[in-house]
């Protein structure tokens, strides 16, 4: 379960990006978050992934508070929250599957399990014959594609998707969506934050609306409504 509890990040001088933000997601939820720019749903991410640190409140994630989270254990955090951008971060000198296997290299796994993860996170993603290709010989979707099974590496108990179908055309967003449920579907918490109105309306699901730091909606069932 992800728990905001009363939280507030502030910005000097006189700068709130969340103020007494209250927040329950369930562990295999689905939920967009929604709202103009500077309402506060990239703050959320950051809280979440303690690249920011909180004012004041609280922020658990599986019972484990991580409001002031020592440094020590972030990289412990950050392997249990799998995190998607808008503009994919790949390595562009690195193959899709080097650039997978990358994020496994970095925590030191041998050979034998990169070996093994690696093929099986690009079924899920269905880019097993581009495990050869360079980012620049893939489309913006299969790039998106290799994002995500980049962010799937650790198995991840939660899936921030920030901006996700930023710069993609339907089609590819709409694979990209389809790919997002899946993901859903075997369990893994999905938090999509998004400007996308077809994307949150495609997928009937839980919608939260910031606006000013602060929850002013929160429907099981929602529409892109701002």
């Amino acid at each position: 379960m992800i728990k905001f509890r009363n939280v507030t990040k502030f910005y000097s001088p006189d700068i709130y990006a969340l103020k007494g933000v209250n927040l329950r997601i369930k562990p295999g939820e689905f939920v967009s978050i929604i709202g103009q720019s500077g309402s506060g749903k990239t703050t959320i991410v950051k809280l979440l992934t303690a690249e920011e640190r909180l004012t004041s409140g609280s922020v658990q994630i599986s019972g484990w508070d991580i409001s002031d989270i020592h440094h020590r254990e972030v990289p412990i955090l950050r392997r249990q929250i799998g995190v998607i951008f808008q503009d994919y971060k790949l390595l562009p000198q690195k193959t899709v599957f080097e650039n997978i296997a990358f994020a496994l290299e970095a925590c030191g796994a041998a050979y034998k399990k990169i070996n093994k993860i690696v093929p099986q996170i690009l079924k899920v993603v269905n880019l097993a014959s581009k495990y050869d290709k360079y980012p620049r010989q893939l489309s913006g979707g299969e790039q998106q594609r290799v994002g995500i099974a980049r962010s799937l590496i650790h198995r991840p108990k939660i899936l921030v998707a920030d901006e996700p179908t930023g710069n993609l055309d339907l089609n590819n967003t709409r694979e990209i969506v389809d790919l997002l449920r899946k993901i859903n579907e075997l369990g893994t918490t999905v938090l999509l934050v998004t400007h996308d109105r077809e994307v949150v309306n495609l997928l009937k699901k839980r919608v939260i609306v910031l606006d000013r730091g602060q929850v002013v909606s929160d429907q099981p069932v929602g529409r892109y409504v701002i």
